[in-house]
């Protein structure tokens, strides 16, 4: 069976406010054939969201130039656990509807400062009327929706992880809750600040592009269904791959390069097709909710 793609992009998304480059900041991997069809891997280095939402765009265009067609993993919750829109009472309960939700009230300026935590505390206070399911602030974000610490009895009947973590912990890895906004290895804010960012690009590409699994079903994929596409957009956890820095790398940077490499090579053995598809056993309803609401993080079984 022939590769699915041709090209690799991996980003490592941030939520952190004010201007910044090194660790812990925004990198982008690429990972494309050259002339000699040999595999080849660049990093950039974006100093705020804005520069690297241009970068995705520039980096889109020029493989659409060269005809390639691009697998697109950003590291950040693309999902919500399964009930988060209809504890909303949207109009529309599936995750398109949560995504145009957090599209209307994410504010996120070209100089990287942004409303996460007043967003956090407005679905709070839809979902619950309380310091819940969203949790964790600075002390000058806290407010009576959004508390700095885990509030006392947990979630309530509000599910702390969606099906993805549950099955990454049992494969005995460490994965955050997406309603932790603030801390170490917190992905809250990844998610709120994420999403709308996948949104504009999706639709700045139309229907040249999907997001996997609420676009594609969650299954095996094969040439065919991805043949219309120039990007297939998915969620990823560049850390699950390990990767030690090279000489003169930074951490993330290594991640991002490990990940892209690590998709191009299972590509390139024709096993990345099956990643997409659920684990042996999985029901009907686990499928339905994974499509329709919470997502999946690519290489999780």
């Amino acid at each position: 069976m022939p590769r699915l793609f041709d090209a690799y992009v991996i980003a490592n998304w941030t939520a952190a406010e004010g201007k910044k480059l090194g660790e812990q900041s925004l990198w982008i991997a690429v990972a494309k054939r050259d002339v000699r069809m040999r595999l080849k891997v660049e990093t950039h280095n974006a100093a705020t969201r804005a520069e690297g939402e241009k970068l995705l765009a520039d980096i889109l265009a020029d493989l659409n130039k060269r005809g390639d067609r691009a697998l697109i993993g950003l590291d950040a919750p693309l999902g919500f656990p399964v009930g988060t829109a209809a504890r909303l009472d949207l109009k529309d309960q599936s995750w398109s509807g949560l995504w145009a939700f957090l599209a209307d009230n994410v504010r996120d300026k070209a100089d990287n400062t942004n409303n996460r935590y007043q967003v956090a505390a407005k679905m709070n206070r839809l979902m619950t009327d309380e310091a819940r399911p969203f949790w964790g602030a600075p002390a000058s974000q806290a407010q009576r929706w959004l508390t700095t610490t885990k509030p006392e009895g947990g979630y309530g009947d509000i599910p702390e992880l969606r099906a993805t973590e549950v099955a990454a912990k049992q494969g005995k890895l460490q994965p955050k809750t997406v309603w932790q906004m603030h801390g170490a290895g917190a992905v809250g804010g990844h998610a709120l600040i994420g999403v709308p960012t996948v949104r504009r690009l999706v639709e700045r590409l139309g229907a040249a592009a999907a997001v996997w699994p609420f676009g594609t079903g969650w299954r095996a994929l094969t040439p065919e269904d991805v043949a219309p596409l120039s990007a297939l957009v998915v969620e990823v956890w560049p850390a699950m791959f390990g990767g030690a820095p090279e000489p003169g790398e930074f951490k993330s940077q290594a991640q991002v390069r490990v990940a892209a490499e690590t998709f191009a090579r299972m590509d390139e053995k024709n096993e990345l097709a099956a990643a997409f598809a659920p684990p042996k056993g999985a029901s009907d309803d686990l499928i339905r909710q994974v499509e329709t609401e919470e997502g999946w993080i690519l290489g999780v079984r």
